[in-house]
């Protein structure tokens, strides 16, 4: 796999992803992480357009579905980049979105989804990971390090990946960029909604691992609730309901509004966190704990402290609640 133009790692969490695609100028939708596969859960958030599922990988694994090659109805790309599997998962999913689910795209999608798409997978993974404009986006999240340094990763390092579960033309798809085309999971019956027929499939998935032993992260793409709220109470303000209910109905929204509002600024401070150059700070303290003679001590106390938390450490729990 390449490394072509130096992808950086991006953190599974729904505040960098919602600007991730904020970043690419898509709108209308945003993501949000789910703690259960409760059915319930999933009502709240619909419509939901997708699903991005974050797993440690398993060499050798056998698919769960049939590989559909020569399928111009799913739009897949393959990654050919490291680290990009973050984007490569968010772009697949939101270039099978429909025009009538209010997703728009904006300028740098659209012109990718129509230059590739005529493409096989392959090139569509290259081209991805040749896109400067999606590249500068995704690089944006990269941490700050303190030092480069050249270090073989041990033979039995962790490593995670991204995939995606899309609706589309009546059945269910998973889109592994590890994969060399899209898995089809089976058709959606009629009447069915397509999160309450892929809640088994992930279910069973992550039951195939032992009890403790992965780390899940499940992340919904839905459309944009601040947006929704906002249509509403427009539409709610035109109408010629009853005062009382209108403005109960209206307080309640601008309730919602507000919550959607302070989420955002959350989400905004933790990005800013995440990009701060905190470098030159610690590079100073160090030399002033150095000064005074303590730096010694608290580094010898700090890998005592780290020893003994590695001797206490459990297994940690699968983070989606089955």
């Amino acid at each position: 796999m390449s490394d072509t133009g130096n992808w950086c790692l991006i953190e599974s969490d729904p505040g960098v992803f919602t600007e991730l695609v904020r970043g690419f100028g898509v709108s209308g939708v945003q993501v949000e992480e789910l703690y259960s596969l409760d059915k319930q859960l999933f009502s709240d958030l619909k419509p939901v357009h997708g699903l991005i599922f974050l797993f440690k990988w398993r060499a050798g694994e056998e698919p769960c579905g049939s590989l559909v090659l020569d399928n111009n109805r799913v739009f897949f790309a393959q990654q050919v980049i490291q680290n990009a599997c973050a984007t490569q998962a968010i772009i697949n999913l939101l270039l099978n979105t429909k025009a009538e689910s209010g997703i728009v795209l904006g300028p740098i999608l659209e012109e990718f989804k129509s230059f590739t798409q005529n493409f096989d997978p392959m090139n569509r993974g290259l081209c991805l990971g040749n896109s400067e404009p999606i590249r500068k986006v995704h690089n944006s999240f990269s941490r700050q390090h303190l030092f480069e340094l050249d270090i073989k990763a041990p033979d039995k390092e962790d490593n995670y990946h991204f995939i995606t579960y899309v609706p589309v033309d009546g059945h269910i798809y998973e889109l592994d960029g590890l994969r060399e085309a899209p898995l089809d999971l089976g058709v959606i019956r009629e009447g069915e909604d397509w999160v309450d027929a892929v809640r088994p499939i992930i279910n069973a998935r992550i039951r195939k691992y032992s009890a403790g032993e992965i780390h899940f992260n499940l992340m919904a793409v839905i459309s944009d609730r601040k947006m929704k709220y906002q249509k509403r109470l427009t539409e709610l303000a035109e109408s010629t309901m009853e005062m009382d209910g209108k403005m109960e109905e209206m307080n309640h929204l601008q309730a919602l509004i507000a919550a959607e509002e302070e989420k955002e600024k959350s989400f905004k401070a933790e990005n800013i966190r995440r990009r701060h150059n905190y470098i030159p700070f610690i590079v100073e303290l160090l030399k002033v704990l150095a000064k005074e003679g303590r730096l010694v001590l608290l580094v010898q106390e700090a890998q005592e402290k780290a020893n003994r938390k590695a001797a206490e450490k459990k297994p940690e729990k699968s983070k989606v609640k089955i």
